[in-house]
Order: structure tokens, then C-alpha cells, then sequence
């Protein structure tokens, strides 16, 4: 079963997302960004694929099943931090560019 790494942190202002944040937003390949940095300065553009940014789910603190080894006491979050090496002025064109695009439309 694939898990989702569940990144610690915004990779445009460096915000720590703890795996039971609400406020964090992810595209399909998992690039993780904090809901100000998604909604106001990305609008809704992945600055990496220019794929649409969602609320990335919360994985519950243990497993709900007894006979499953589910949550994050079996499946701790990454602790690796991701931090973007793009300028403010290339994420800024590049969202320019798209943003106007559907996210089906990309």
C-alpha cells in the first residue's frame, strides 16, 4: 500500500505542516505548500508540475482497527523538509502563465 510522505513543510515560505495540519495543500506528485502560499500566492498552481493543489488528508494518530497496523504509530510522517529551488520571480511567471487555466485544462 502507497502512503502519502506527509512533508513537514511549506516548500515556498518553509511553514511547518505537522501531519494533522488542516492548513496544508498538496498536488498528485505530493509537492506540499501551506494554504496561504497554495491560495494566495499560487492560486491553486503547483509552481513544480502546474498541477492543482488540494487539501492533503490527515492520517489518524494510531491504527481504528485493531487488526490493522494503520496511523501514524505504524507510518510515522516525513521528516524530511522540501524547500523550492525556484526564484519568487520564476514561480510568479510561471503561475501567471496558468492560473487562469483550468486545472483539467493544464
Amino acid at each position: 500500500m502507497a502512503r502519502l510522505d506527509l512533508r513537514p513543510n511549506c516548500e515556498l515560505c518553509d511553514k511547518d505542516l505537522p501531519p494533522h495540519s488542516a492548513e496544508a495543500r498538496i498536488c498528485t506528485y505530493e509537492c506540499t505548500y501551506c494554504a496561504d502560499c497554495a491560495e494566495g500566492v499560487l492560486h491553486n498552481v503547483c509552481i513544480n508540475c502546474g498541477g492543482n493543489l488540494t487539501q492533503r488528508p490527515i492520517r489518524p494518530m494510531k491504527s481504528l482497527r485493531p487488526e490493522e497496523k494503520l496511523g501514524l504509530t505504524n507510518h510515522p510522517a516525513s521528516t524530511k523538509r522540501v524547500n523550492t529551488s525556484y526564484s519568487r520571480e520564476d514561480i510568479l511567471a510561471h503561475v501567471a502563465r496558468i492560473r487562469d487555466l483550468k486545472p483539467e485544462n493544464r
